[in-house]
């Protein structure tokens, strides 16, 4: 079930409505229909996903009561074991054993060995990496005493599945998220408003800029050797921000549909396309899988303490299984060893603080805010290929100024109209959000009649003829 499409149109104020004025308030009715309307939601795509996420919560709830009762320090780590080993198995053997059967097959061929091999149809279960990393976020935090385990299994097992962020996040903290299901909760119209308007503005980011961005990004990426240096160019700016589009309107949707129901998510993007180095891009970009990977790797492996080698070998680690997480593909480690590449000068020459500080924007930090846009718009092309020869092709040819024409977005009428569409909803984004990221506002702030502008522009500026699915649930 999309947040773009009419089912869930239907859905949500299905739920609302039961949610505010059938439960009567009550906190166990409420997060009962949660949970429920979570498994509906998420069943909606595949109901045998329903076993794995069930499965996992189970043995999550119960791992969690198991270490709370212990103070034997050797069966305390036997039991966080158990959680780790079985929900990083699940994901690694769904998302990862076609990848490395598939290379293992592949090496041995290299030396001239030829072994048999059976790849298995396996379906790729929805927002398994975020789930997972949300459950194991429970049992680290119970396994460090820094919270106490849950006895109520409903209220438990309503966090996991908790339908607004369940498939593509934000990557929720069991420490943020679950003691709000403990508290009594009534309606506020002050909060609902400040919903809809987020979900509004999340929609626009994705019907208009992110679905017009990918007409061209996907026809330039699929057959980069058809397309000049000039088309190249615009194609890799058009992914940029068709992702940027996609998964941070995701995550305002999210958060906008969480305040309906009186829940607080935390912020992913903090408007990462004017971050002035790698370092301060990476405090605004999908803020919830850094910051995990910061407090649950990075930190335990030593952080940026330490000899220079360790934090080489910490910087390294933590930017290759980000990428990995993405996807079993070459390309996404590719990418993530890119963006290493780029922080570690930062980190050796302790740069990579710079820019904390909130200042008033020169024109040095324009430039800077271009300069590091465009690296990250080139480690999009590995994200987008299929893989690193086509990514490094892709390169090549944009690099190498062969040609320079345009004629791909002038072929027809209707190319015209939706390249027009796409760089008028990209400047609109781009102009709105340096606004707020100038006020230093984490979040929109976006007026009545901003959203009912943002609403005539999704109605006539949408892509709807082809409903696309958020980029993220592939992951």
């Amino acid at each position: 079930m999309l947040f773009n499409s009419i089912d869930f149109a239907i859905f949500l104020p299905i739920i609302f409505i039961l949610y505010w004025f059938v439960t009567n308030n009550n906190l166990k009715r409420q997060n009962l229909l949660i949970l429920i309307a979570s498994y509906l939601f998420y069943g909606w795509w595949d109901w045998r996903f329903l076993f794995l996420i069930i499965f996992s919560t189970i043995l999550d709830y119960i791992i969690g009561i198991l270490l709370s009762e212990e103070e034997n320090a050797a069966k305390r780590k036997f039991y966080l074991g158990i959680s780790i080993v079985v929900n990083l198995g699940f994901l690694g053997f769904f998302k990862y054993y076609n990848f490395f059967l598939d290379n293992f097959v592949s090496a041995f061929s290299f030396f001239g060995q030829s072994i048999s091999s059976s790849s298995l149809n396996i379906i790729l279960p929805v927002g398994i990496s975020f789930y997972t990393f949300q459950t194991l976020s429970y049992s680290i935090d119970v396994y460090r005493k820094e919270l106490k385990s849950t006895k109520n299994f409903i209220d438990f097992a309503a966090f996991v599945a908790f339908f607004p962020q369940l498939v593509a996040g934000p990557i929720e903290r069991a420490s943020h998220l679950l003691p709000q299901f403990y508290k009594k909760r009534t309606f506020n119209y002050l909060n609902a408003v400040e919903g809809v308007k987020l979900i509004v503005w999340g929609l626009f980011k994705k019907i208009v800029v992110a679905d017009n961005c990918a007409f061209f990004a996907n026809k330039i990426f699929d057959n980069p050797e058809l397309f000049s240096s000039g088309e190249l160019f615009i194609g890799m700016i058009f992914f940029s921000f068709q992702i940027y589009g996609d998964f941070s309107g995701y995550s305002d949707i999210a958060i906008g549909i969480s305040k309906l129901f009186g829940f607080d998510l935390m912020i992913n993007f903090k408007f990462p396309y004017f971050s002035r180095d790698i370092a301060e891009f990476w405090r605004k970009w999908h803020i919830s899988l850094s910051t995990w990977f910061r407090d649950y790797l990075y930190i335990p492996l030593g952080g940026s303490k330490g000899s220079k080698r360790i934090q080489i070998r910490n910087v390294l680690i933590i930017f290759l299984v980000s990428g990995f997480w993405h996807g079993a593909n070459w390309t996404f480690l590719v990418w993530g060893l890119f963006h290493a590449l780029l922080f570690l000068p930062l980190l050796l020459l302790s740069r990579n603080r710079t820019n904390l500080a909130t200042k008033k924007i020169n024109f040095s930090d324009v430039l800077k805010m271009i300069y590091t846009f465009l690296l990250v718009s080139i480690g999009w092309v590995f994200f987008r290929a299929n893989s690193i020869a086509e990514a490094l092709l892709y390169l090549y040819n944009m690099l190498s100024f062969k040609t320079f024409g345009f004629q791909f977005f002038y072929k027809s009428n209707a190319h015209v109209l939706i390249f027009a569409i796409s760089i008028f909803s990209v400047f609109i984004l781009t102009v709105r959000e340096f606004y707020w990221n100038f006020k230093r506002k984490e979040t929109p702030n976006i007026s009545t009649f901003e959203a009912v502008t943002l609403i005539i522009l999704i109605f006539f500026m949408g892509s709807f003829k082809n409903q696309m699915d958020f980029i993220y649930f592939q992951f």
